[in-house]
């Protein structure tokens, strides 16, 4: 159990992929996992860095699941790029998506004008995962950043676990565009803090308290340790215990999966 290791946490942000499933794979049984974080008496918050989905898609596939929380419980790269274009562009912020479908409704609600083509007075470009992803949407976005676009990467994670195996992720397009614009991307997801922070002021708690679970040691466990929060990493997604072990500094607990880690 997690209070073997760290006695004082009151909470966990636990990432999704990798951690929870494998795309529609669920990893465990997950009503019987939540069940045991809340007989525990932790707080828990659901943070990841895919901002394919919107917060409504994430509470049907956890149903699918078996598995009910609040909307409060669920925050994603998508809605922290929203919050950061709120902030940056207070009027309200023309963009131009390369991404899903759930992150172009998401960048509405926080009031963006979502182009569906290049024009020329967007004042953002939005990369990240696209399974749509065609050279006229790569062309697109290039001409507007080097036009002046501001240019953000919902996350830099360049792969994406699924059943087959690892796929072409975030990154991987917020990638390419920086090699073709020749500007590099401010990325909002982690291994930069919003993602925590906005996941602790939810929880009402400090880094001291919370625990963060994740996959991936460069996105997940950097991120929550630049924040001060403490780290599991579960070797359930895309790390493995060999890179675990000459990560610096390595994470606190180290757990083949999520199951393992609140049993």
């Amino acid at each position: 159990m997690i209070s073997d290791f760290l006695s004082n946490i009151k909470g966990l942000i636990i990432d999704m992929d990798g951690v929870l499933w494998r795309d529609k794979t669920p990893l465990g049984d997950l009503p019987a996992i939540f069940s045991r974080i809340r007989d525990a008496g932790l707080r828990m918050i659901l943070a990841t860095n895919n901002a394919t989905r919107s917060v409504e898609d994430y509470h049907t596939k956890l149903k699918g699941f078996g598995v009910e929380l609040e909307d409060w419980q669920i925050i994603n790269s998508a809605q922290a790029t929203g919050i950061y274009l709120q902030k940056h562009f207070p009027s309200g912020c023309s963009v131009y998506v390369v991404g899903q479908p759930g992150l172009k409704e998401t960048l509405k609600s926080y009031g963006c004008t979502v182009h569906e083509d290049g024009i020329s007075n967007v004042q953002a470009v939005v990369a990240a995962m696209d399974q749509t992803l065609t050279y006229e949407k790569l062309k697109q976005a290039t001409l507007l950043i080097r036009s002046g676009s501001f240019f953000i990467g919902t996350n830099p994670d360049t792969t994406y676990p699924t059943p087959e195996g690892l796929i072409p992720g975030a990154g991987t397009v917020v990638g390419a565009l920086e090699i073709a614009s020749g500007q590099k991307a401010k990325v909002i997801g982690k291994p930069e803090p919003y993602l925590y922070e906005m996941a602790m002021d939810l929880l009402g708690l400090t880094p001291d308290e919370t625990l963060a679970i994740g996959d991936r040691l460069e996105t997940d466990i950097a991120g929550a340790q630049a924040a001060g929060i403490h780290t599991a990493l579960v070797l359930s997604g895309v790390s493995t215990l060999e890179q675990a072990r000459q990560f610096d500094p390595i994470p606190e607990i180290i757990t083949n999966d999520l199951t393992e880690l609140i049993s």
